[in-house]
């Protein structure tokens, strides 16, 4: 699943549970509007702001992997060469090349860990510009609440059918765009772990 496919989920997860609702014999007669979260995230200047940081960030997060990810290619290449045609007892004989082996095993579990603790990162990353975009939603949100004097504020996607006549996504997205127009999204680190003794 793409990382924007994962912000839009949990987006929507976190509307939907924020959303203000009634049951439904309550809601007969009251003011209800319609949102489109995804439209917000993706149509809103700080939604595009954010994604565009993260791209930004997964970029730089991949470029710092790619040189050590290439050597490791090139090594791995060069032992395959050295192991073809050998029996696993002629490759335990020859000290020289299970030294190399070894070596080449740790630097790749290493990179493994490294590439994991990335990964990692970035997932947190986003979950913190997420809620960053969220922070940023909520006032505009209840501003556009009170002023269609709403009792009942339903997600798009939650229902079969809503008019556009109770669609606030637009406003919404004018109003975030007025107050919110960039986020300010920043790579998160995880410490490292001490190494276990033994």
């Amino acid at each position: 699943m793409s990382h924007l496919k994962k912000l839009l989920f949990a987006f929507a997860l976190l509307i939907g549970s924020a959303s203000f609702t009634v049951p439904t014999a309550a809601a007969q007669g009251s003011n209800v509007i319609a949102i489109d979260e995804v439209k917000i995230l993706r149509e809103s200047k700080a939604g595009k702001d954010m994604a565009t940081k993260l791209n930004n960030i997964e970029t730089q997060m991949n470029n710092e992997l790619t040189p050590e990810r290439t050597s490791l290619q090139t090594q791995g290449k060069t032992l395959d060469g050295k192991l073809q045609g050998k029996s696993r007892e002629q490759v335990n004989a020859d000290a020289a090349l299970v030294s190399e082996l070894n070596a080449y095993q740790a630097k790749a579990n290493a990179f493994a860990a490294k590439a994991q603790k990335a990964s990692q990162e970035f997932s947190l990353t986003e979950r913190v510009a997420l809620a960053t975009f969220n922070k940023a939603l909520e006032p505009v949100l209840l501003q556009v609440i009170q002023e269609k004097n709403a009792q009942l504020v339903v997600s798009k996607s939650s229902v079969v059918y809503s008019a556009d006549s109770i669609d606030a996504t637009a406003l919404v997205i004018q109003k975030l765009d007025a107050a919110s127009p960039t986020l300010t999204v920043t790579r998160q680190k995880i410490p490292d772990q001490p190494a276990n003794p033994q």
